[in-house]
């Protein structure tokens, strides 16, 4: 094994392979991004309190603190450990399994193949262009992800998650925090579970969307966008049912007092809509 401590700015580089990274950091930034080389990269840009402590043994480059373990993460609270400050940046190979996590801190990932899991107590994260399954959890962190092609997972106590042009899975549980996602592609179709107990719901869909569709909310508002789905009554839980297409994908969504909107990307070939002018002569 190999071990360096970073008590100061500083680069190193990583000849042997890299299949899978850990890293763990308190308040800061991560920057993860996969490359094509076969080689990895870390910059320590900014650090404040004690090292990080680097190895990198039988593939797997760990850049973390010691008192930090990924085991329990979420429940790691001691204020006295928080006085602490890094700014992490690492190029690895696109294909390495990737596990991030950070308390106070902020993380972005992008062009990872590998299976990505994400864990943080609060800290914005940002998730683009991931090719495999995504697991984000958060206490209140907020998530936003992009292009994400894999199966998203998303749990949290009060964080939002807002999911812009996905193409895979998606299970979403927050208590509080709201759940936008807009699914991309019509096929393959649609497959989501999204559930909050007073957090938001807003789903678009292809426009020739292809799911079995069930939402409910027990006091909410409901909203829909598609004339093939019925919505229930006024009065009492509000939902909305029915089949979209073929039916081969499936949407579920659910809250006790959230609002839940149903909406619909317009047709790929439609032009976009001209602005509104006020009727005025501008010169």
């Amino acid at each position: 094994m190999s071990e360096w401590s970073v008590a100061e700015p500083q680069r190193l580089s990583f000849d042997a392979p890299v299949t899978a990274l850990q890293v763990r950091i308190v308040n800061g930034t991560v920057n993860v991004v996969g490359t094509e080389e076969s080689s990895a990269r870390l910059e320590v840009s900014r650090i404040e309190g004690p090292p990080l402590r680097v190895t990198e043994q039988d593939g797997t480059l760990t850049v973390a603190y010691e008192d930090l373990p990924w085991k329990g993460f979420l429940k790691w609270l001691d204020p006295r450990g928080w006085r602490r400050h890094a700014v992490v940046s690492l190029a690895v190979p696109a294909d390495t399994g990737v596990e991030v996590g950070v308390v106070g801190a902020t993380a972005v990932i992008s062009g990872i193949r590998g299976e990505t899991a994400v864990r943080g107590v609060s800290g914005e994260t940002t998730l683009v262009g991931l090719g495999a399954a995504v697991c984000a959890e958060t206490v209140s962190g907020d998530v936003e992800a992009q292009g994400v092609t894999g199966e998203l997972t998303f749990h949290s106590v009060s964080g939002d998650l807002t999911l812009l042009e996905g193409a895979g899975a998606v299970q979403a549980v927050s208590v509080s925090g709201s759940l936008t996602v807009d699914h991309e592609r019509a096929d393959p179709p649609a497959r989501m579970e999204l559930s909050t107990v007073s957090g938001r719901i807003a789903v678009r869909l292809p426009h020739q969307a292809d799911a079995e569709v069930e939402a409910g909310t027990t006091s909410g508002a409901v909203s829909n966008a598609f004339e093939d789905l019925r919505v229930s009554p006024a009065w009492g839980p509000r939902g909305i049912s029915g089949r979209l297409g073929r039916g081969r994908g499936r949407l579920r969504a659910t809250s006790v007092s959230g609002p839940i909107a149903l909406l619909r990307r317009a047709p790929e070939d439609e032009p976009e809509a001209p602005a509104a002018t006020s009727g005025k002569k501008v010169l």
